[in-house]
Parts: structure tokens; sequence; C-alpha cells
């Protein structure tokens, strides 16, 4: 696997951070994650990963953490800016002790610039970074396409390939170098197409009335007879003519860009169900799919035929990695089982050298949290 002998040191925080994680992982590195006595809870990205439970506000836990830090690749510091610094952690810290590491630092508004010590989620960062105020109709709030935009987009993605970045660097230099990535950053470097395009006709009108956004009659989804729904992207001039086709409309009544089509679509999709439309477009080229439900999207022939997603044990769907490497693919570690809070514990400690009387020690005084005593 392309990253196999990296090794990771994941502070367990929110969803972004377990994420970023993951697809080290997932591709081959080694990733510890550092959780707190109690734990974060809701992250479902621990598969595959090791955890140990430190007590990181102790002399002694932190030093548990410098010393795995000293031989690790890559820290990543889910955390707001000025934490680990309080902790001795710090990247001037850490770093004394290993030139190599790649510092990475996950946040919502970066470790600079007046908002970085405020708290925030997805849609704060959606908010600020200008793509959210794109994302509404007809003069109603806008709503977020739920946590992706900013948490997994501008957040995990970008910070990931910051540390490959960061890490293929070393391989000319030598030195570690600190990563920072903030998520309404990441996301308004994500949009660099919509801020590039904003000159053109694109986005002439109110949000929600543009060629991309639903405004357009040919590139927006309609409801089925079922309550289902189908996503139309029929954007070019020969795409739409099979759109029309499938149909049953002539080109000459209906203008391509004639924002009035959409009553006659949606009345026309109403009239049949999402699987008798998808038998129709299934034969012609129009961009025209069916949107398919998250907890039966299995199901369809296309991901049937691709093989590319899993079902977990508790029947979870775990997508594979992507992108697909064709020497050196990714694997996904969610097929793994989770992993308990302070479940390797006591293993990693005997791996940097603590013996059975100090690992002991350890647990009596609550510097750290095994689930597993009996591994000692």
């Amino acid at each position: 696997m392309a990253l196999k002998g990296i090794k990771v040191i994941e502070f367990q925080g929110l969803a972004p951070g377990p994420f970023c994680g993951a697809i080290l992982a997932d591709f081959g590195a080694s990733v510890t994650v550092i959780s707190k006595l109690d734990p974060v809870p809701y992250d479902v990205f621990t598969n595959g990963k090791r955890i140990i439970a430190v007590d990181m506000k102790t002399k002694e836990g932190v030093n548990i953490i410098k010393k795995m830090c000293s031989s690790a690749d890559v820290l990543l510091d889910t955390f707001r800016p000025g934490v680990m610094e309080k902790l001795d952690l710090g990247p001037n810290s850490l770093t004394k002790i290993n030139s190599g590491l790649i510092y990475a630092r996950l946040t919502g508004f970066g470790q600079s610039g007046l908002y970085k010590d405020k708290a925030g989620h997805d849609i704060n960062y959606e908010a600020m970074s200008g793509v959210l105020s794109l994302l509404g109709r007809n003069g109603e709030p806008p709503v977020p396409p739920l946590n992706i935009l900013a948490d997994f987009a501008g957040g995990s993605m970008l910070c990931a390939f910051g540390i490959l970045l960061a890490l293929y660097e070393r391989t000319k230099s030598g030195k570690g170098q600190i990563v920072d990535c903030a998520m309404t950053d990441g996301l308004t470097y994500l949009s660099s197409w919509i801020f590039r395009s904003r000159p053109l006709p694109l986005w002439e009108g109110e949000p929600g009335s543009n060629l991309l956004d639903g405004g357009y009659a040919a590139y927006r989804t309609y409801k089925t007879k079922d309550g289902k729904f189908m996503a139309v992207g029929a954007l070019e001039p020969k795409f739409y003519l099979n759109f029309l086709k499938g149909l049953q409309l002539s080109p000459e009544n209906y203008e391509q860009f004639d924002i009035g089509n959409h009553k006659k679509f949606a009345d026309i999709f109403l009239t049949k169900t999402q699987a008798e439309w998808c038998q129709i477009f299934d034969d012609l080229d129009a961009c025209v799919t069916p949107v398919l439900e998250i907890n039966s999207m299995m199901e369809h022939k296309y991901h049937k035929s691709k093989q590319n997603k899993l079902k977990s044990n508790n029947n979870t769907i775990i997508p594979e990695p992507q992108p697909s490497l064709s020497r050196t693919p990714g694997v996904s570690v969610g097929r793994e089982s989770p992993t308990m809070p302070g479940q390797h514990t006591i293993h990693i400690l005997k791996e940097l050298g603590y013996s059975k009387v100090q690992i002991e020690e350890l647990l009596k005084k609550g510097i750290v949290y095994a689930n597993r005593k009996s591994n000692l």
C-alpha cells in the first residue's frame, strides 16, 4: 500500500480529524489515536487504528506522547490554536526531538487571523467561505449539504493532501513542516471555479435561479409518480435533445434555456415511477439518473457492477478508498472492527519501553486508561 511504513499520531477530535486519519490509514499508514480519558463520542472512524488513552494534563502523560512522537512521521492536531503549546506539545517542542515530523493542524479558521480562537462547525465555516450564500432558493434561508463541504472536503481531504505534499517534500529536504489546514479557507479554495466564474453569465440571478443551482429546468431534480426523484443534468444541446426525446417532447416547442419549461417537465415526471424513467433513460445519453436513496443504493446495478463499496458487520455501507490505484490501491480499514477506548494502551506502552511495574503505576495513578488489563 502506498503509505505503508508511515506512522501517524492522531489526537482524537470530531469528524474532520478522524476522517483525515482514516484516509491515511486506508492507504496503508499506521495510525495511533491519542484519546483523552473521556473519549470523544460519535467517532465512527476508529476502525483499523490503535488507541491509547492518556491524561494529557499530567507531566507523565505528556512524556508518553513525546516518546510516541519521537519516531512518528505525522502528527494530526485537531485542537484549537494554542492548546498543544500549553501542553508543551506544540511544533516548536516536538520538532526539537523529531526534525522530520509533519505537524498537521486541522481547525475551522486556521492558526492566524481574527477568528482563530472562535468555535464553529461546518455550517459556520461554509457561511464564512461565501459558499453557503449560494445554496438557497426563492429568498429562503440557504441550506448546507449536511456537513460534507467544510468538514470533509475543505478539511479532511485537503489536510490529507497537505500531509502528502509535506511527506513528498521531506524526501528531498529530510525536514518536516507545519501543515495549517483551515476548513474555511480550504472550502474557499475548493470553490475556486465558482469564484473565478462569477463574471460569467452563469451567475446573473439570485441563488436558485441560475444555470447550476436549480434555476435551469434541465439541471435540477424532479419528483416521480412513486415519490422518488430523478436528477437531470442535460446542459449540452446533444444531451438536451435526448432528454426531450425521453420525455417525448418536440425540440421546437421547448427552447433549451426557457425557465418556463420547469412546470411542464415536472408534470411529465409525475406520470411515471422512478424505475420506469430509469428504463427510458438507460438507453438515452441524456445525463439523467435516479436519485438513489442512501440505504438502498447498493441494490442499483451501477454499484453492483463496480463492486466498489462493502457492508460492515452491522450492515453499514463502508465506501472503498478513492481514488483507485493500479499497483497500490487502498483497502478500507472500515471493514475492521471498531477500536475501543484504551484498547491498545498497554501494548503501545510496552513498545515505548515501559516495564510492567511502570505500566501498573501509570494505570493506578490514572495517567493512562486501558480496557484490557489482561494484556499486561
